[in-house]
């Protein structure tokens, strides 16, 4: 893999750790060692994907709406569970000792099923990889109960896009891709036009993959 000079995500942390968290919600990226763990995940994540980048072509970035309990809520990587954080040949770097990942002790999942329908479609991908980001980063969850999922409000997502935008501008994205209505309309807002993509989760697995494949297809016609 290519050496290039490192991305500045300062901004995005600062902007990150000052995003309020509710007493249904969880910051994943604390002090305390299994937030250490995930904040090294997804810096090791970031200087992954910006090796990938091509500085001649456009630089995507997918757009999802929160992180996930069995996901990114563990690994600290959206649209990622131990599962691939443990994968052989690495997902990202192709390495056969693997993309360089930590793995909590003892997760509470070990896989998600979303995680790995993006990761499949994605094994298909022609060119450099999305960069893949939540709107919503925190982990939104019912009251009192952490391993479950929420939709995020209206107003988690509008306080947590100028995060997601932070972190597209660190990276020079020119493309957008979006997992899921919130995540499209807090872009629209921005006055972002990004590419629709159904939903992973709950029967869109199909047509999540179809759309990625149609899209990279015409984006790679397009060059």
């Amino acid at each position: 893999m290519r050496q290039v000079t490192a991305v500045d995500t300062r901004g995005f942390w600062k902007m990150l750790r000052a995003l309020p968290v509710p007493d249904d919600a969880e910051f994943l990226y604390g002090p305390e060692p299994d937030g250490r763990l995930r904040e090294r995940n997804l810096r090791r994540y970031h200087e992954l994907v910006a090796a990938t980048m091509d500085a001649r072509g456009p630089r995507v970035m997918m757009v999802g709406e929160a992180p996930g309990y069995r996901g990114h809520t563990i690994s600290g990587v959206p649209f990622t569970s131990v599962r691939q954080l443990t994968a052989r040949p690495g997902l990202i770097t192709g390495a056969p000792e693997g993309d360089g990942f930590e793995v909590p002790e003892h997760p509470a999942a070990r896989w998600e099923q979303s995680s790995a329908i993006v990761w499949r479609a994605l094994a298909a991908w022609r060119g450099p990889l999305p960069l893949i980001w939540a709107v919503y980063p925190h982990h939104p969850h019912e009251p009192g109960h952490p391993a479950t999922n929420r939709p995020p409000r209206a107003t988690e997502v509008a306080a947590g896009a100028p995060i997601a935008l932070s972190l597209a501008e660190a990276f020079g994205i020119t493309d957008f891709l979006t997992v899921g209505r919130k995540a499209q309309g807090a872009l629209a807002r921005a006055g972002i036009q990004a590419t629709p993509l159904r939903h992973p989760a709950q029967g869109g697995a199909r047509a999540f993959t179809e759309q990625l494949a149609a899209y990279n297809a015409a984006r790679g016609q397009d060059r």
